[in-house]
């Protein structure tokens, strides 16, 4: 079983320490939420005018509560323009983080693309909105046919509005087929920035921010996620990776082989929720971790590999392969030389010798 709330986690030491935890007072078990990219059902309906004081069915997940604006609260937020596509990003956990312009274009919008139509209902209820556009779903098995309807829509001059279960469209999320279809068509598209998962863990992870990559999904199957990780081994940036919580501990076994079991990582664990959950460590450790059940929303950082400093004599190396290549010696020396600062009367002499023996 997993560590009851309040109690120390399991601590695994390597090169980078024990794993870490922090975790926000009384944490406990939930029902798992919805993470940007995640497979969940759909409706698949399309809806009229949706009220918020309609009942949302028991099957519509929770969404926290936030505290409902003032009507003039958002009046001076920027309106939709019409005949734009707005990509517009919800909150990823707590409704409260919905912006006064995100509410504004869900109460104006012509019609609302949505990933799952029942989660906006809940959003909107949460957040205080009447939407009174129509009201489409919009996911990955769809959106090669509702594109063309939306730039429709949007080139007669309707307000369109497109969001996802969490985060911002596109991302890991439909919407990218969109705005290229919408783009070739001359129809304009915008985005009303917000909550991001991956800035969020990669905020808190502790790990290097300056240069980074998302790499979303890793692959269900083992064999494959196996050969997606073996290439990204030596990937210098922090890595960012959605994953769902049944496949963790099996993802974060092949990382440690791949990456080496004491290659540092945070997993984040519902990030802006009440039992919002980071631990640190090696991917080892992490692993054994995951072994025990883990439940809710997962943004896995892990830190890029660390360059391997190249020897004299590599350097040395790659001047003689440049010269066996077609350069002038010279060149080669000088080439290297620009690349690395060492010397190039150095690695000329050196080269020199090298090709003597």
């Amino acid at each position: 079983m997993r560590a009851a709330p309040g109690a120390a986690g399991p601590r695994a030491v390597g090169k980078t320490g024990p794993v870490s935890t922090e975790e926000k007072p009384d944490a406990g078990e939930h029902a798992a939420g919805e993470h940007p990219g995640l497979e969940h059902d759909r409706d698949g309906t399309d809806d009229g005018a949706v009220d918020h004081h309609g009942a949302l069915g028991d099957d519509v997940p929770d969404v926290p509560d936030a505290d409902v604006p003032d009507a003039d609260a958002d009046a001076g937020a920027r309106p939709m323009t019409p005949g734009v596509i707005l990509l517009a990003a919800t909150p990823i956990g707590d409704a409260g983080d919905a912006p006064p312009r995100l509410r504004r274009a869900l109460a104006e919008a012509d019609v609302v693309a949505a990933e799952d139509t029942r989660r906006l209902r809940a959003l909107a209820a949460r957040i205080g909105v009447r939407v009174t556009g129509r009201v489409l779903s919009f996911h990955e098995h769809n959106e090669g046919e509702r594109a063309g309807d939306l730039v429709a829509a949007a080139r007669d001059g309707g307000r369109v509005l497109v969001v996802s279960d969490a985060g911002m469209p596109s991302v890991s999320d439909p919407g990218y087929r969109l705005v290229r279809t919408a783009t070739d068509a001359g129809v304009p598209v915008s985005v009303l920035p917000g909550p991001s998962a991956v800035l969020t863990a990669l905020a808190i992870s502790g790990l290097a921010t300056d240069r980074f990559c998302f790499e979303g999904f890793v692959p269900r199957k083992g064999g494959d996620r196996a050969r997606v990780l073996t290439a990204l081994a030596s990937e210098p940036r922090t890595m960012v990776f959605f994953e769902s919580p049944h496949r963790l501990a099996a993802t974060l076994t092949d990382m440690a082989a791949a990456f080496g079991p004491d290659r540092p990582a945070a997993v984040c664990r519902e990030l802006t929720k009440t039992y919002e959950e980071v631990r640190r460590g090696g991917l080892a450790a992490l692993a054994d971790w995951a072994a025990e059940r883990v439940r809710g929303e997962i943004t896995l950082v892990v830190a890029g590999a660390t360059p391997v400093a190249a020897s004299v004599e590599d350097h040395v190396d790659r001047v003689v392969a440049l010269a066996d290549a077609g350069a002038r010696l010279k060149d080669a020396a000088a080439t290297v030389a620009a690349e690395t600062g060492l010397g190039r009367r150095e690695l000329y002499q050196a080269a020199l010798e090298r090709r003597a023996t």
